[in-house]
């Protein structure tokens, strides 16, 4: 495939400043042997840090977290050199919230960014924001602040969508350049499709209005419109000497699916799974040449960490959870687990590497004070009067679990971890009545409505699948729940910005 050129949303001050990072930035040679979190802080380099956060993939679609229906080489080659968790949750069932909290390390509720973010007047009509605000603790903005070079290459879905047309930049959140899809502001690539006879055609044509320039591609191949810009920007950060931080945020496996035009008709016979399963391979084919660039420079390799998850669970009847009940948009562990893959060779004892973390509970939200620490860059302090915290005290409801990411420990998160579905998601896939709020405490996990009625109570370690309810044989824990879930709900709800 020949080489493509992007037009990207470039921060004039960060081109600026590669050159004279490059000309005082220290050019030390990769450390020897696993490094420890912080270390950048005594004068080490700081890490490289690559985001692939997949949307609507399901716990159990890599083929190295058992799909038997399709095979993913390439993300299957992270796993077998890094880290995979399996006890890994995102922070919503559905896509805005879900990113609200893996950029900023905060429950999205606070942001009042609570499902997808639609036009003006359903977000209105359900009581949301238009977009995240910039204020909000942003992983990219500390890194920036930090030296680091920043960018989004991929879907944003955190403001700029449908006739949300004045929504901030994207830069406005601490990113140097970007390259968005129709849900975002700015420098954009917008699809194009081809089915089996050849016919081409437009989607998400008003996604113009968002900003530009504008290229249309095959949605097919968008995925390598965002490695090319990522690659072409870690280039330019690696001759400048200047750490990077990325994120690649891929959209291919979100409904309409398009695989290849040569590969459409044989998937499209196996219906909806067929074309999922045809984007998914497509998918992974299109991020090798992420990884290997990474890869295959000893430089980047021995000081870069690559993170790969998804965003949320898979759509009904085409991603697959594993052994989990549900899907996107519900509460129940296929809409809020994830797969999670860590690749870090210069930060990861060679015992972790090719291993699998089937023990520590983690969250989307602890991944953000976790790289912070590993960066050893200091948190952006709380101001005094946001969320009734303490003036000094860090932002983050996320806790740093630096040590197990890296595979130097397997230390869990402590104390619960809450969730509440998309308020437009009561009934979702044929179902109705789906738990409002959720909860994991240990091995706990609780599910119920805003009221505390309906609960549900499953123990996870002998029931994953969530199949025994729990709640009258232990009532006690049920209540205890109960009343923790339904407190933090009405606390979050209280203090969101508005």
């Amino acid at each position: 495939m020949g080489r493509r050129t992007y037009w990207i949303a470039w921060n004039g001050a960060w081109v600026a400043a590669l050159a004279l990072l490059g000309a005082t930035l220290d050019a030390q040679e990769p450390s020897q042997g696993p490094r420890q979190p912080g270390s950048a802080a005594d004068g080490d380099r700081k890490p490289n840090i690559v985001l692939v956060f997949i949307d609507d993939m399901g716990w159990g679609d890599f083929s190295c977290f058992g799909n038997p229906d399709a095979e993913t080489p390439q993300i299957d080659r992270m796993a077998a050199e890094g880290l995979a968790f399996e006890q890994f949750y995102v922070n919503s069932p559905i896509c805005s919230p879900s990113r609200v909290a893996i950029s900023t390390g905060q429950y999205p509720q606070r942001w009042n960014i609570t499902s997808f973010l639609n036009n003006r007047k359903s977000n209105r009509q359900r009581g949301m924001a238009q977009w995240l605000d910039p204020a909000a603790p942003m992983l990219a903005r500390t890194l920036q602040q930090a030296g680091y070079a920043t960018g989004h290459f991929g879907k944003w879905h955190m403001g700029g969508q449908r006739d949300v047309d004045d929504a901030p930049p994207i830069s406005r959140y601490g990113f140097d350049a970007s390259l968005t899809n129709f849900e975002g502001m700015g420098a954009k690539l917008l699809p194009l499709t081809m089915d089996e006879n050849g016919k081409v055609g437009r989607i998400w044509q008003r996604a113009e209005i968002l900003g530009g320039p504008v290229t249309w591609m095959q949605r097919s191949e968008i995925t390598t419109g965002f490695v090319d810009a990522a690659v072409e920007f870690m280039q330019q950060a690696r001759q400048s000497e200047q750490p990077f931080y990325v994120n690649v945020w891929p959209d291919d496996v979100h409904s309409p699916f398009w695989p290849p035009a040569e590969e459409y008709g044989v998937a499209k016979e196996a219906g909806k799974r067929g074309l999922y399963l045809a984007v998914l391979e497509a998918m992974d084919r299109q991020l090798g040449r992420l990884f290997d660039f990474v890869r295959d420079d000893p430089r980047l390799r021995e000081n870069t960490i690559i993170l790969i998850c998804s965003d949320n669970g898979p759509e009904r009847g085409a991603g697959q959870a594993g052994p989990f009940r549900g899907f996107k948009a519900q509460l129940y562990e296929g809409g809020i687990r994830s797969s999670l893959i860590v690749w870090a060779p210069g930060w990861m004892p060679e015992a972790a590497r090719g291993t699998r973390n089937a023990q520590s509970v983690l969250a989307a939200f602890d991944l953000v004070p976790s790289l912070i620490e590993i960066a050893g860059v200091d948190p952006p302090a709380q101001p005094p009067s946001a969320f009734g915290r303490t003036q000094g005290a860090t932002p983050y409801d996320g806790q740093s679990l630096a040590e197990t990411l890296l595979g130097q420990a397997t230390r869990s998160r402590s104390g619960p971890l809450f969730f509440s579905r998309p308020p437009d998601r009561k009934q979702f896939y044929g179902e109705s009545n789906l738990p409002d709020l959720a909860v994991r405490d240990g091995k706990w996990k609780l599910l119920c409505d805003y009221d505390g009625s309906g609960a549900q109570l499953y123990n996870l370690d002998a029931d994953p699948g969530e199949s025994e309810n729990l709640a009258a044989k232990h009532p006690e824990r049920a209540g205890h729940l109960v009343d923790l879930v339904t407190a933090w709900y009405e606390q979050t709800l209280g203090s969101a910005v508005r």
